[in-house]
């Protein structure tokens, strides 16, 4: 069951299919791309991890040029697809890559005192809080989010942030994603989670972005 509330510390950021041959075709494309890129823009501020992907992209064309600019700020790498949910294509593996192999103590540093052994580091947390939007809401952003789920992340869906060509589509999968268990919520909840509270020292930076 997920957490309550969204972390920072343990969320990634998902962007699945703004293209520019797409985008024309979606319902309320203009809010639906604006929501996107705020999220972006807020994702970058918080350190939290942010990837694309791009449906068969020689037919589809590259994610929205503003999305583009936010998301290679944030360093997210864009993830090119022929599948409809992103998991096979390279995204389960951008989402949990492999922990590195840890080195076997040397023979004898057990045996020395306690003051002389050096420290273990701290493995960082797992980020397995999924924050995910995209086009199309029935299609990619749903099969994607069911994979992501079926492989025990915690999964949101940005509601705000995603569309499909008709309303109807849209809202059949919000249904869909809310009875698999799926956390549906809106861009602002997504931002005031990540933020915690009002002490956050870029509460005013991102209060003028949601403003």
């Amino acid at each position: 069951m997920p957490a309550m509330l969204l972390e920072d510390a343990s969320s990634q950021l998902v962007l699945v299919d703004y293209q520019t041959r797409l985008l024309p075709a979606i319902h309320d494309a203009h809010a639906v791309l604006a929501n996107a890129v705020r999220l972006t823009r807020i994702a970058t501020l918080l350190q939290v991890p942010a990837w694309c992907t791009e449906q068969n992209p020689d037919k589809l064309g590259s994610t929205a040029p503003e999305l583009q600019a936010i998301a290679r700020e944030a360093g997210a790498r864009v993830l090119p697809k022929m599948s409809f949910g992103a998991c096979p294509d390279g995204l389960l593996d951008a989402l949990r890559p492999p922990q590195p192999q840890r080195k076997a103590p040397a023979g004898n540093a057990r045996s020395l005192p306690r003051h002389l052994q050096k420290a273990v580091p701290a493995e960082p947390e797992p980020r397995s809080s999924i924050v995910i939007a995209g086009c199309e809401a029935h299609v990619c952003l749903l099969q994607t989010a069911l994979q992501l789920l079926e492989e025990e992340f915690e999964v949101w869906v940005v509601t705000d942030a995603c569309g499909s060509r008709s309303q109807r589509d849209r809202d059949a999968a919000f249904d869909r994603l809310a009875g698999n268990g799926i956390e549906l919520v809106t861009s602002e909840m997504v931002i005031y989670e990540w933020l915690g509270d009002a002490d956050h020292p870029d509460f005013r930076s991102i209060l003028q972005l949601v403003k």
